[in-house]
């Protein structure tokens, strides 16, 4: 199964708003007008309550009241606000496939997206790039289950039995869920250093160049699963401490304040209603 071609003629592929593609442009241009952006999201009024909403939750300190986009751009700054319009039309532009838990799915990606926030401290990386990256890093499961609700029926008998998802996935469809992801990043116009980090979240290291965005899914992806596996009780001892090295972060820091990511996962709840 060849995955262009079956993009190419996906007849359930998500279409994203105009001003959310325009922001995904936006990643790496200094030149953007923010005025200009401000203007276009508060023209998109379901974007816009959803938005607001989510700058007034708690996540975003929640004690100041922001009224409009352009309040929200002043408080949060631009990349916060692009981040948040960016997970509102992401998380508008796909209905759930049949038998698809699309809420459990948008918790585990908001999850992931502020660990690797989080993480983006201690790397020194872009923390909105890095939230983008986590948010959409399972998307090719999303986008696979949109396409071939069939087989992916299949698979997941395998899968439920203890097989590793993304083995089935590249051995039955011949691709599996990141390289499906980084198809469609790629498609939307996502900077080349996101569509790598989806594409390379399993092996950042195995990667032709490595791939610090790929690295951070990864470490978020293990610390998310270890603090819901056991409240993270043996989440240092098999802590992937040689990407944490390759990203250059101090694992003493980064380990004394590690209980930290067990309170993250709130406030993006809002933009699935």
């Amino acid at each position: 199964m060849e995955l262009k071609n079956l993009i190419d003629n996906a007849q359930k592929l998500p279409n994203i708003p105009k001003v959310v593609q325009e922001l995904i442009e936006s990643f790496g241009d200094d030149s953007v007008n923010n005025d200009e952006i401000a203007k276009k999201i508060s023209a998109d009024q379901v974007l816009t309550a959803k938005v607001l909403r989510a700058a007034n939750s708690a996540h975003y300190g929640g004690n100041r009241k922001v009224g409009s986009v352009n309040d929200a751009v002043f408080i949060l700054g631009f990349n916060a606000v692009r981040t948040l319009v960016l997970a509102s039309g992401m998380t508008g532009a796909f209905k759930a496939p049949e038998g698809f838990d699309l809420p459990a799915f948008w918790h585990n990606s908001f999850a992931v997206a502020s660990k690797c926030k989080w993480l983006a401290k201690f790397s020194k990386d872009d923390a909105e790039t890095a939230f983008t990256c986590g948010m959409i890093h399972n998307i090719g499961e999303l986008l696979i289950h949109t396409i071939l609700p069939e087989e992916c029926k299949d698979i997941r008998k395998v899968v439920e039995r203890g097989a590793r998802n993304s083995d089935i996935e590249k051995n039955v469809l011949g691709f599996n869920f990141p390289e499906a992801g980084a198809e469609l990043a790629n498609r939307w116009k996502f900077p080349d250093a996101i569509t790598a980090g989806i594409r390379y979240q399993l092996d950042p290291l195995g990667a032709p160049e490595f791939s610090r965005f790929a690295a951070l899914i990864n470490i978020a992806d293990f610390i998310v699963h270890e603090n819901e596996k056991d409240g993270g009780a043996t989440l240092l001892e098999n802590f992937p401490n040689e990407l944490a090295s390759k990203l250059g972060i101090n694992l003493v820091k980064l380990m004394e304040r590690i209980d930290e990511t067990k309170d993250l996962a709130g406030g993006f709840e809002e933009l699935l209603h």
